[in-house]
């Protein structure tokens, strides 16, 4: 597992940037659908400072929190109404594919203490290795390392590392097979 990092509260910086995302994603990232505007998609994502392959594919529903959090290799793809929720760093290696309505989480809350608005916030980077597949409605939670050539079955809940090449399912996931 990634390490967890406390981060209190969201800075104004941080609010800023969030919000002109906001207002180019709603503007110049969402309303362009089709394959033809691929490319134009990842222009969006890397003008607001994510790393992506131009062989990489996200889909204009997918859901970003923060693209400037976002890195994806060759091939790797965020599939349809993704959400993306990476105060962290998401990660997904060469030809990784996160299905349709998956939601990566990266954030949390502290445990131990009450928590507010003003502190308890814990963030871990999620990162998906090369030839990695997240079944469609599957749930990947913040720390998690989905190793390569591993599946994430469909409506899976992660809440630990998947080991490589290996088939994983239920809530919380269990092993099904190597």
């Amino acid at each position: 597992m990634n390490q967890i990092q406390e981060i209190g509260r969201v800075t104004w910086g941080i609010k800023m940037k969030r919000a002109v995302w906001i207002i180019a994603y709603m503007l110049f990232f969402r309303p362009f659908g089709t394959k033809i505007f691929r490319p134009w998609r990842l222009l969006i994502l890397r003008c607001f400072g994510a790393e992506v392959d131009s062989k990489s594919e996200v889909y204009n529903s997918s859901k970003i929190w923060a693209p400037w959090n976002l890195e994806l290799k060759k091939g790797s793809c965020l599939g349809p109404h993704t959400i993306c929720y990476n105060q962290a760093k998401v990660i997904l290696g060469d030809d990784a594919v996160v299905s349709q309505y998956v939601y990566l989480c990266t954030a949390g809350h502290k445990i131990d203490t009450i928590n507010n608005a003003e502190e308890g916030l814990i963030i871990s980077s999620i990162v998906l290795e090369k030839n990695s597949w997240i079944g469609t409605r599957a749930f990947i939670g913040m720390g998690v390392t989905v190793g390569e050539g591993a599946v994430v079955g469909a409506t899976a809940s992660v809440y630990k590392d998947v080991e490589p090449w290996t088939i994983v399912g239920g809530n919380p996931a269990k092993f099904i097979k190597k």
